[in-house]
């Protein structure tokens, strides 16, 4: 069964402010506060995050079931392992692996969504900008696992790394194709990934970005 009304003879846009807000939120804690902690709620919110996608997401009860069962067991795990000191670099490592999966889902059902409807309204354009933040996000989250899982090391010698805002901002500077270089990934397993988030980058405007464009066209054209 499909999760979606039907307005004129095709799907609704999903809704998507809610999950707008909870993305950036998460984004300013990390950026704004270097508490250890943090990391924790980062799981938590983006997992909620991943749920608001699924809600607007037109797929099966029993996907649904599935996915909201993963959530349930695997949320207080890895809120744990990133809260707890005990687990070190390996319970971080594991937990950014979580986060970065469940992102990957989230960008995987908005993307979807969005381009499934063929009308640009404001919640496609939410949608849009989500998932676009889930993408720097997401891929922060497994530059992340990288360096902790790899004995603390990622980035070249003499570039610090301050805590998950360090990977979330060299993060969009490779996603955005800024390269300020400032922060440069000095290992093969690093670079290979930044090289993938780029091209993510670039096929993301290619493809959804432009099919909104030409949506709204087609919808300004035919309202002339």
């Amino acid at each position: 069964m499909a999760f979606f009304k039907q307005r004129g003879g095709g799907p609704e846009p999903g809704r998507y402010g809610a999950l707008l807000i909870v993305l950036i939120a998460g984004y300013l804690l990390s950026a704004f506060i270097r508490a250890h902690w943090i990391e924790a709620v980062q799981v938590a919110l983006f997992t909620v995050a991943m749920l608001l996608a699924l809600r607007s997401a037109a797929i099966s009860r029993r996907a649904v079931r599935l996915v909201l069962g993963a959530a349930i067991i695997g949320l207080p795990v890895m809120f744990f392992l990133s809260l707890s000191m005990e687990t070190g670099d390996t319970g971080t490592g594991v937990a950014n692996i979580w986060t970065g999966l469940v992102l990957l889902a989230a960008a995987v059902l908005i993307v979807h969504r969005v381009l499934v409807f063929g009308e640009v309204t404001l919640q496609s354009i939410y949608g849009a900008f989500s998932a676009y933040l889930v993408l720097g996000l997401m891929f922060a989250s497994f530059f992340a696992a990288i360096y902790h899982l790899g004995g603390d090391q990622f980035f070249v010698p003499g570039e610090k790394v301050v805590g998950t805002q360090t990977f979330q901002y060299f993060s969009f500077t490779t996603l955005t194709t800024l390269g300020y270089g400032d922060y440069t990934a000095a290992y093969s397993s690093g670079q290979a990934v930044a090289v993938l988030e780029a091209l993510t980058g670039q096929i993301f405007l290619a493809t959804l970005v432009a099919r909104l464009v030409a949506s709204f066209r087609s919808t300004r054209d035919g309202q002339g």
